[in-house]
């Protein structure tokens, strides 16, 4: 078996998938030059590893971009591969794909749609997004999403067929490459509930600090950490009561100093009023500590309620205080869950687990040996399969 795996973005995703894969198959891994240095050390040495230069273009489509592409294509076609698995993440798909459909297609969606204050219908970036997102719909053969109720969308909004879809854990990706700067012996200095990662309307991190005034009434020393950066953060100044109960880091976070805040975090709480799902869960079971999540999207699949953490409404600053306040007023089930959950990331989460269902797929997909393929350019692949079949 031989697998191309493509990604213009999704790098620690993509080089943990490949590292896998590559114990059961010939890998040839394609990444944009653009910052990919930072990660090659992560990839194992059974991973072919090959670069295009994406830098020129930084996303922009246009005619200039066409070099590219053809030379990914010529690194595909040289590497003969019996599957080109890609990550959905970049508008450069849209003239990529349908010129690789002599190949059989597998497509990774971490989002299925645009997030809630992300998706701005007159422009021009969300408008390719949107294309970007139907483009690799209609040409996959097969698609991967991190959650039944993402797949549930897929079948039911956008007319995919369901046996098309198939669920994986959303896996250790994000893992690796924090807990790798762990040090030893580093423990939270007293109760601290962290939210990491961007920083946009649909985190739900107002309902977070809402939240806060029942908290500190309950737990008058907890510190509040919030660690990264998206949209102006003033607004969220403004909402803090008590802003000396906050900790800001407003600005993207090394993976050295992630690291500190997760081993100093007694719990990890993500208010999201919408998701599709998020690798701050693993990252969180990764550090064994327990988390606080919303019933939202595909959350839910991924904790286990009252033992790896909890899971409450959205939009309900009372019930994630409640959540809140009950972990960190018990050191002993904070300390449990967190166990609990650093034993469902290695199990249940873990990249055999989802290698195991990735080659299953594989196989059904690739040609058998001595079977013809058509060249990648071929007219064959200019047909859009339909997407409105019964599933």
């Amino acid at each position: 078996m031989r697998v191309a795996c493509l990604t213009f973005w999704f790098y620690d995703y993509t080089i943990q998938m490949a590292n896998e894969l590559a114990r059961h198959a010939e890998v040839l891994l394609l990444l944009p030059d653009y910052r990919s240095e930072e990660y090659l050390e992560d990839i194992g040495p059974g991973v072919e590893v090959r670069t295009f230069d994406y830098s020129r273009h930084a996303g922009r489509l246009g005619p200039s971009c066409y070099s590219m592409i053809r030379d990914i294509i010529a690194m595909i076609d040289d590497f003969r591969p019996d599957i080109v698995h890609f990550q959905v993440n970049n508008p450069m798909l849209c003239p990529l794909i349908p010129m690789l459909r002599g190949y059989p297609l597998v497509a990774t969606f971490h989002d299925i749609e645009p997030h809630p204050g992300e998706d701005h219908l007159l422009d021009i970036g969300s408008l390719l997004y949107r294309f970007t997102l139907f483009i690799s719909r209609a040409f996959a053969d097969r698609i991967f999403v991190h959650g039944n109720t993402l797949k549930g969308i897929l079948v039911e909004k956008y007319r995919v067929p369901g046996r098309k879809v198939h669920v994986i854990p959303i896996g250790e990706h994000e893992v690796t490459p924090f807990t790798k700067h762990a040090q030893e012996g580093l423990k939270p200095p007293g109760p601290r509930v962290l939210f990491f990662g961007r920083i946009h309307r649909y985190k739900g991190l107002d309902c977070l600090i809402q939240a806060e005034p029942l908290i500190t009434r309950e737990i008058p020393d907890v510190r509040i950490v919030i660690a990264g950066t998206g949209e102006d953060f003033g607004k969220y100044e403004e909402m803090m009561a008590g802003r000396g109960v906050f900790e800001v880091y407003n600005y993207r976070i090394p993976y050295e100093e992630g690291a500190r805040l997760f081993q100093q975090a007694s719990v990890v709480a993500l208010p999201y009023l919408e998701a599709s799902q998020s690798g701050v869960v693993p990252t969180a079971y990764g550090f064994k500590r327990p988390v606080v999540v919303t019933d939202v999207g595909g959350l839910p699949e991924i904790v286990d309620d009252g033992t790896t953490g909890y899971i409450v409404p959205p939009r309900d600053p009372a019930a994630l205080a409640d959540a809140i306040v009950s972990l960190l007023k018990d050191p002993e089930a904070c300390r449990r869950m967190g166990e609990q959950g650093y034993t469902k990331l290695k199990t249940d989460m873990a990249w055999s687990t989802i290698a195991a269902s990735l080659l299953a797929v594989y196989n059904e997909l690739a040609p058998p040996p001595g079977d013809g393929r058509s060249s990648a350019g071929g007219a064959a692949g200019l047909v859009v399969p339909a997407i409105d079949e019964e599933p």
